[in-house]
């Protein structure tokens, strides 16, 4: 049928995959919110806040659904929550969250990610994770300014850590605490809002940018294996890729 048939087949293939891999994820986190406390939205805090955040990710309601049952149906599947942390090239940092029933597995797929990328290397507890801070993180489009976003969520009581603003473009980081809050407000105030992200996420305090195509090329391979891990959650780093 041709190259350009073959290409847009590989890309619908991509996405299919980052999609799967986005349900799973989500479906596995709200598995245990709804199996750690009551698998009820409306009296387990937890819960509403992961389904909240799911929905805000486009994840399909039936992919929500289905996780609530497997909780209230008493599945017995335990999922250990595991962080590794890592160096890649150039100096760049790297966190690895992950949701798993066998530990033995995700720490070999994780250390071999690390070890088959040119110049990566796992480090210990604590290696990397002092240079993040745990927010929550909301990017989207307003017609607002930048005071006037500022001054909304302050009257509401939501502790701001920082605003971005570029041409009406804001990328907000509050407190963890304040995430559920803090979105609530945004969709209530902001018509037809659309979030390009909104998620708790370990945000770097300060950025890396590679330029080196061997590093970039090193990076992306670390990268592609993480991501080829089931039981990899969320992966968080300090790279900014030029070139």
């Amino acid at each position: 049928m041709g190259r350009a048939h073959e290409v847009r087949a590989a890309s619908m293939a991509k996405t299919a995959a980052a999609k799967s891999k986005l349900y799973g994820r989500y479906g596995k986190e709200i598995f245990i919110a709804a199996k750690n406390g009551e698998p009820d939205p409306d009296m387990n805090l937890a819960l509403r806040a992961k389904i909240k955040e799911a929905k805000s990710n486009q994840v399909p309601a039936d992919v929500i659904k289905r996780a609530i049952e497997r909780a209230k149906g008493g599945e017995n599947v335990n999922y250990n929550e595991l962080r590794y942390e890592g160096f890649g090239p150039g100096s760049v940092t790297v966190i690895v969250d992950c949701l798993t029933d066998n530990t033995n597995r995700t720490y070999t797929d994780v250390r071999n990610a690390f070890n088959k990328s040119k110049g990566c290397k796992i480090g210990g507890s604590g290696a990397v994770s002092f240079g993040y801070q745990r927010l929550g993180v909301f990017s989207f489009e307003s017609t607002m300014g930048e005071e006037e976003m500022f001054d909304l969520l302050l009257m509401e009581e939501v502790d701001v850590a920082d605003i971005a603003y570029d041409e009406g473009y804001f990328d907000v980081k509050v407190n963890p605490s304040d995430f559920a809050k803090a979105q609530e407000v945004l969709e209530a105030n902001i018509e037809g809002v659309q979030f390009d992200a909104c998620e708790v996420s370990m945000v770097a305090d300060e950025m890396v940018t590679l330029t080196d195509a061997e590093e970039i090329a090193a990076y992306n391979k670390l990268m592609t294996m993480l991501e080829d891990c089931d039981d990899v959650n969320k992966v968080y780093t300090n790279a900014i890729i030029e070139g």
